[in-house]
């Protein structure tokens, strides 16, 4: 019986280490802190496609700047959805808090696709206005700027 009841142990502890259900992976945009944080989550959801995660992170009031005019939330998000992005990197990364309000501003450099066109591998100027809401943090606000500085 002693026998019976070691090798019973010994299977659960070998089957225990067992990955037979795959880990879920964590919601980024709802563990990340800090503008910085906030910023690499949101594109890291971009890159995987995960458009609800997206939406949920983008204010109804949202409006982007982008070299081809402004875009509401829906516009964006129907915007976001025609990249596929292979790979991205974020520099020159600032962050100013105040209040519930984050402020970032940094150089992005996307590879991929929009349309099946490749897109401009020469870093872009960006700065993005994430505000603190019951539901978590929000972009309301995202734009991109001309290696000038302007707005594009």
């Amino acid at each position: 019986m002693k026998k019976y009841i070691v090798a019973i142990l010994l299977a659960c502890g070998a089957l225990s280490g067992c990955a037979v259900w795959s880990e879920r992976p964590a919601k980024e945009l709802t563990s990340a802190t800090g503008g910085e944080g906030l910023e690499r989550a949101y594109w890291s959801e971009v890159k995987r496609q995960h458009w609800n995660d997206v939406a949920l992170r983008l204010a109804s009031n949202f409006i982007a700047v982008t070299p081809t005019g402004q875009r509401d939330r829906s516009a964006t998000l129907e915007y976001l959805k025609q990249i596929k992005l292979q790979d991205y990197s974020l520099g020159d990364l600032q962050t100013e808090l105040s209040g519930n309000t984050f402020v970032v501003t940094y150089t992005i450099t996307l590879h991929g696709t929009y349309e099946g066109k490749p897109l401009p591998e020469s870093p872009q100027k960006m700065l993005t206005v994430w505000q603190q809401h019951k539901s978590g943090w929000m972009q309301i606000a995202q734009t991109t700027f001309g290696p000038e500085g302007r707005s594009q």
